[in-house]
């Protein structure tokens, strides 16, 4: 116990920070649910559905440059609470068209892009906020931190939701995620977030808004090593995407929705226990072996869900994807964060999210195609493959998007090795310079001037010990 209290010495504003975004994605997982349910419910498209999702998402994703930009220009703290309040006055509004009973398909999907773009400037003003509020040493738990809350809250918000909207309605939910964004600001208002102690990007002779758009993607493609990285997720993240539409229908075509529910709930177990593993141990010291170890192995893992129609399989197979899934995500973004200066992450770590989620839309509609209108076929009685690999995987319903599963799970195996067998990736940790210092203040150290003295290179230039 006093070994555990001693890791997470320093930590105490973080954690009040983090804490607070738990309870807002609590919310946030209450009306998700609640509004997946009303909108199948007025559509009952499960196709149309899933294109809405996508619709909403699109826009949070192609603003991120510019959030990037909003995050490093401004307070920390001020762009959280803004897209805190943002995302509370649009559920707002929701709330108000729901009691009014003028809730329609379009008002939705306007709102919840309004709040995942709102979501995704939070994320990424916390994920930029970690180094300056957390010691080095202590970078592993914090993302085991981050990765727990989002765990946790997917295991306890659906149950929830499903209980509560019979008795209080999507208004009702709603409500409760007013109140959770509410709790959010009150903890970031609580804290101080220090400022970054390279040069201010608002300062006269840093780049324009519109070029510091792109200094990002400069900034990481100037850094083989670095984009290779990202690279290797974003590979890995498309291959892993597919997995989100193929689930369902792997599942329901060898058990009932009762099996569905098991295996779902032995996944959200494993990434439970994962993240928490991840936040207690703080990941291992070699974080590129640690991330390529646990691609491979969520990729070993794709394989078992899918090779036979099996409940103790499948579950088996979807707990070792998510219990690594912390380890892999963790171990990545402690690299970034001491490789990338902290007065630049914003826009730096803006790219590094974008791109694999981009990559994920193409993921999503090609999947369900695949499975439905090729490797189905494949696989089913007197098919091309029934005589061959049916003998493996078995013939029938669901067996071709089985394979397709199995095929998914190849990708972040051969991703795994590919990056390893790349120096400049194995070696990064050792050949980049770190950007942040062996000691960084503690967050309640008083925040250093706004406008410091004028030294070094220009606001928005390279780095110069990059």
């Amino acid at each position: 116990m006093k070994q555990i209290r001693a890791a997470f010495a320093g930590m105490r504003s973080f954690a009040t920070l983090w804490s607070g975004q738990v309870v807002s994605q609590f919310g946030s997982g209450l009306t998700s649910f609640g509004l997946g349910v009303w909108i199948f419910e007025q559509t009952h498209s499960a196709s149309l559905f899933g294109l809405i999702i996508v619709a909403a998402a699109v826009p949070g994703l192609l603003l991120m440059p510019v959030s990037g930009v909003l995050v490093d220009r401004n307070d920390r703290r001020r762009v959280i609470v803004a897209a805190d309040a943002g995302a509370a006055l649009v559920t707002a509004a929701l709330a108000a068209l729901a009691f009014s009973g003028r809730l329609a398909v379009w008002n939705i999907c306007a709102g919840v892009a309004l709040v995942m773009a709102c979501a995704e400037l939070r994320m990424l003003a916390m994920g930029a906020s970690v180094a300056l509020m957390v010691p080095r040493e202590s970078l592993g738990r914090a993302a085991g931190l981050l990765q727990t809350g989002m765990s946790a809250t997917q295991v306890v918000s659906p149950v929830l939701a499903g209980v509560l909207l019979p008795v209080i309605g999507l208004q009702g939910l709603l409500l409760i995620d007013l109140a959770t964004y509410l709790a959010a600001v009150g903890a970031t208002l609580a804290v101080r977030i220090p400022r970054p102690a390279g040069p201010d990007p608002r300062r006269a002779g840093g780049e324009g808004f519109a070029r510091d758009l792109g200094f990002g993607w400069r900034w990481i493609a100037r850094r083989p090593a670095l984009l290779g990285l990202l690279a290797f997720f974003t590979v890995f993240f498309f291959a892993h995407s597919m997995t989100a539409v193929l689930f369902t229908p792997l599942v329901l075509a060898f058990t009932t929705p009762a099996g569905l529910g098991a295996v779902v709930s032995v996944g959200s177990v494993g990434g439970l226990l994962g993240g928490l593993a991840m936040s207690a141990w703080g990941g291992p010291k070699r974080r590129v072996a640690g991330a390529v170890l646990a691609a491979a192995g969520i990729g070993a893992s794709m394989m078992l869900a899918g090779v036979r129609p099996s409940v103790p399989a499948a579950a088996a197979g979807f707990f070792g994807m998510f219990f690594l899934t912390p380890f892999l995500v963790g171990s990545l973004q402690v690299v970034w964060q001491t490789k990338t200066p902290p007065e630049v992450q914003g826009r730096v770590f803006a790219v590094r999210r974008m791109i694999p989620n981009l990559a994920a839309v193409p993921a999503f509609a090609l999947a369900g195609v695949l499975a439905d209108r090729v490797f189905e076929p494949l696989l089913m009685p007197g098919g091309p493959l029934a005589a061959t690999l049916g003998e493996v995987v078995g013939v029938g319903a669901g067996r071709g998007t089985g394979l397709l599963f199995m095929l998914a799970g190849v990708v972040p195996i051969a991703a795994a090795l590919a990056a390893w067998a790349s120096p400049r990736i194995r070696r990064v940790e050792e050949e980049l310079p770190d950007a942040l210092p062996a000691a960084p203040p503690p967050a309640a150290a008083p925040a250093p001037p706004a406008e410091p003295p004028s030294r070094g290179p220009a606001a928005g230039a390279e780095p110069a010990f990059a």
